[in-house]
């Protein structure tokens, strides 16, 4: 069984899509959430899926051993990154290597790096005019926003898109393809050893 934890700081949609596209799954289990903010409602996700959640205090995360006993402790085999707002530390990259995925919701790399999250990519997608946006999947390095893309999905800019309505399309491509992306990454790319 592949073991994989998902990393967030919000609301938690995508947790939950990943959540139930892996229910009942035969190879890969979601076993952990690990969550940067206090109030972020992916813990209400967390609880409504049976998944054990922890929240990550800044400084041990970045500073420190970066959870990464947490995770060992837990057999994690993986992490995914579902808008999860901090860099990862090199422990983490350093135990993981090729093992993090994340999802950024623009065709990197243009509008990618830090600050760049949110509606704040949406907008900056709108005032520049662009006529496609979309998501790129890939892996994590030490940078933000910089490993080596696994899938880019793309849907049209319309005149009258405002980054929320954006927003909405940009999301339904990521519930579309960040579970199915996940599966054949970690069962097929990475073949681990089951």
């Amino acid at each position: 069984m592949i073991r994989l934890a998902i990393l967030a700081s919000g609301g938690g949609s995508n947790a939950a899509a990943i959540l139930r596209y892996f229910q009942g799954h035969p190879q890969i289990r979601i076993t952990l959430i690990a969550c940067n903010r206090q109030t972020a409602g992916v813990y209400q996700v967390a609880e409504n899926h049976h998944v054990e959640s922890i929240r990550l205090e800044r400084d041990r995360f970045q500073n420190g051993d970066a959870y990464l006993p947490e995770f060992q402790s837990r057999q994690i085999d993986g992490l995914l990154l579902a808008g999860f707002l901090w860099k990862i530390p090199a422990p983490l990259i350093q135990a993981y290597p090729n093992r993090i995925l994340n999802i950024h919701p623009a065709l990197l790399p243009k509008f990618g790096g830090q600050g760049m999250y949110g509606l704040h990519v949406h907008a900056a997608v709108l005032a520049a005019h662009e006529t496609e946006s979309g998501i790129t999947i890939h892996r994590v390095d030490e940078h933000y926003d910089h490993g080596d893309h696994i899938l880019q999905a793309h849907c049209p800019v319309l005149p009258n898109d405002t980054p929320e309505s954006l927003a909405q399309r940009v999301l339904t491509l990521e519930h579309t393809h960040y579970p199915a992306t996940i599966e054949n990454y970690f069962t097929t790319t990475l073949n681990f050893e089951l």
